[in-house]
């Protein structure tokens, strides 16, 4: 069996979101935003669910034909409502799986090629997780702590992220530093091997996440090993009233 069809896709939905209630609901192009990640995301794997912790989230999977898993309102996180999507569907399939993708519901605009590049990271046996990295094109965006960097090893595995531009430009002026080296923002996709997310959902916050507000640095702390697939599409997050009105404009 190969890794694509042996991989479980889950979309975390939450309708309370502080910055913009009922997101996943909006309409983008006639639909839905949270069905334009899940067609996407069905493209890849037969297996693909949304996991909610609101009624009317699940009810609009189910009227678009698509399948969803009711979770907890007390997550912490979008990884946390994965893992206990996991369990609940492997229960009802009575089966298991190899890989577990975490496709974020406001990213209506990511490409079934991603997704299938993350999982294609599991075909190396020592991947514990993977994320996706995309270059930076414009020189201010290094400096905006909204856009995530990363750096990795010449293995492609992560050695830190953070929302301070990494690495330091010693020597050379803010406005060339794009100039003299490449700089990678990340994307906040996932996946995982089942059992590193089942285990990574037990750890504490250390002081790396504590500080930067970043929950892959929790893992990175505790040893765990993060590949990283480079990708050139520029996905567009929808996080406030404010983006949708931009994507609007533009159309």
């Amino acid at each position: 069996m190969t890794l694509q069809k042996n991989s479980l896709i889950l979309i975390p939905a939450r309708y309370a979101s502080t910055r913009f209630p009922g997101k996943p609901l909006v309409e983008i192009a006639g639909k839905p935003m949270i069905q334009h990640v899940y067609e996407k995301a069905a493209v890849v794997s037969d297996y693909v669910y949304v996991a909610t912790d609101d009624v009317r989230i699940y009810d609009a999977v189910e009227s678009f034909g698509g399948r969803a898993v009711m979770t907890s309102t007390e997550h912490r996180s979008g990884t946390d409502r994965c893992y206990e999507a996991y369990e609940k569907v492997c229960k009802v399939l009575n089966r298991e799986f190899e890989v577990v993708v975490n496709v974020q519901g406001d990213e209506p605009f990511i490409i079934p090629q991603q997704i299938e590049s993350l999982i294609s990271c599991f075909e190396e046996p020592t991947i514990q997780i993977a994320t996706l990295a995309k270059p930076f094109e414009k020189n201010d965006d290094i400096f905006d702590p909204n856009k995530v960097k990363v750096v990795f090893s010449a293995r492609n595995t992560a050695l830190y992220f953070s929302r301070n531009p990494i690495p330091y430009c010693r020597g050379v002026e803010r406005d060339g530093w794009l100039a003299r080296t490449p700089y990678y923002k990340h994307v906040g996709m996932y996946a995982y091997r089942p059992q590193i997310l089942k285990a990574v959902t037990s750890i504490p916050q250390g002081i790396l996440e504590q500080a930067e507000s970043l929950e892959q640095l929790r893992w990175l702390e505790n040893g765990y090993t993060i590949a990283i697939s480079i990708t050139d599409h520029e996905s567009i997050g929808i996080d406030t009233p404010e983006d949708l009105r931009k994507l609007k404009d533009k159309n």
